[in-house]
Order: C-alpha cells, then sequence, then structure tokens
C-alpha cells in the first residue's frame, strides 16, 4: 500500500519475482475511508489478515520555534494518525481470526535527539512508541502481539531526496552526507531499508510469539553514544 501506486506496483514485482503473491494498492493512510477500503481488498483477496506493518513517515527539519504549525500537523497525521488508523481497522479482523502481529515502524529520534532538529518527527515516534506499548498491553490476551522498531540512520531514498536534511548535514552535498552519517555510527556504516525489513520479519514471525509491547532498536550501536 503507497500514496504512489507506482512504488506500490513495484514492490508487488520484486515480490512476484519472487514466486510470492502481492496486490499494490493506492492508498493516504491518514484517511479512515481510504484504510478500511485497503483491509476489505485485502481481505477479499486473501481472505486472512496476519501481519501489519506500519511503514509511513515524513520528516521536516525544524525545532519548536522554526516549525511551521502545517509541517507539525502533517508529521502527526502521517507519522501517528496512519498508524492508528491502521490498527482500529485491522486490530478487529485480528480479534476474529484469533490473533495476528503489528509492526510500527518508529525511529531513534523518538528516544534520541540525533542532532538535527526534527521536533515534529521525534514527537510523533515517541507517541507512537506508547501508543504501541497501550495497544501490546491492551490486546495480548486475544493473541495480537504489537511491536515497534526503531531503525536508526538508514541509507535511504526517502533521505537521499531530502533536500533538508542534505542542507542540515553538508551544505546540501548529499555524497558528503553520506559520509557524515557513516561516521556518526560505531559500526561505521548506515544501515539499509533490509536491516529494518530483516527486523520486521522476526518480529511478525512465530518466532517471536512471546514478544509483544517491545522496542527493537535496529541502528548499528548509534544510540550507545548518546
Amino acid at each position: 500500500v503507497d500514496l504512489n501506486v507506482e512504488a506500490a506496483q513495484e514492490t508487488a514485482r520484486l515480490i512476484a519475482d519472487e514466486d510470492g503473491v502481492a496486490l499494490a494498492l493506492r492508498a493516504d493512510v491518514t484517511q479512515s475511508d481510504d484504510v478500511a477500503r485497503v483491509v476489505a481488498q485485502t481481505m477479499s483477496m486473501f481472505g486472512r489478515l496476519d501481519i501489519l506493518d506500519n511503514n509511513v513517515g515524513v520528516a521536516v527539519t525544524g525545532g519548536v520555534v522554526e516549525l511551521e504549525e502545517a509541517d507539525w500537523d502533517r508529521a502527526f497525521s502521517v507519522n501517528l494518525k496512519s498508524c492508528y488508523l491502521a490498527m482500529k481497522h485491522v486490530i478487529p479482523v485480528m480479534e476474529r481470526q484469533g490473533g495476528g502481529a503489528i509492526v510500527n515502524i518508529s525511529s531513534v529520534a523518538s528516544i534520541r535527539f540525533t542532532r538535527i532538529a526534527y521536533a515534529s518527527y521525534a514527537a510523533s515516534k515517541a507517541a507512537m512508541n506508547q501508543l504501541t506499548r497501550v495497544t501490546a498491553a491492551q490486546y495480548a490476551a486475544k493473541k495480537i502481539r504489537v511491536n515497534a522498531i526503531l531503525p536508526g540512520l538508514m541509507k535511504t531514498p526517502m533521505v537521499a531526496g531530502s533536500a533538508e536534511l542534505a542542507a542540515g548535514y553538508s551544505g546540501g552535498d548529499v555524497e558528503a552526507m553520506w559520509r557524515a552519517r557513516d561516521a556518526q555510527v560505531p559500526m561505521g556504516h548506515m544501515g539499509t531499508a533490509w536491516d529494518v525489513a530483516n527486523a520486521a520479519v522476526f518480529l511478525a514471525s512465530d518466532e517471536a510469539a512471546y514478544i509483544t509491547g517491545v522496542e527493537l532498536t535496529v541502528d548499528g550501536g548509534l544510540t550507545l553514544g548518546y
């Protein structure tokens, strides 16, 4: 599911290339009707909904003084409301099935100051952590597990396309930004989307059947230095 349907279709093709089956859907996950439609279409095609991965986020640089009110509202809508809406519509399905696994993608910015002013991003992701905990506690007896992953510095297209981030790190030089971010990590390099994906697969799997309400940091040791 993606706001950009071409991106969803690209992911579906990658899954098909691995002999999997995928349904690519466009949705604005800040809108309840869109989320409800996605859940209904998923159930129509697959008959079950066992795993929910809330992997949505926008990051706007700026502290509380510099940040525009509209940017604050957008960050909370995309980063937090989307998570609330997805769980609101998916959990009843999981209850009827007798269980399920939810993975919410948060950030190390939710627990540490990462040296870039991200007031809205950090606050919305911190709220996601607490939403993860209270939801995990509420539905543990229903065999619905809810966990969060806190990625650190990742080399992803979203970061590469953020002019504000590049400006904050290196005056706009993306390659210099990569070097600076690598140097911040004790392991000596940023992570990739696969590092987060592998953690999500674990938390969604039966191997994590006795794990709920946790915040799994995936950061190459970054937060150890703060």
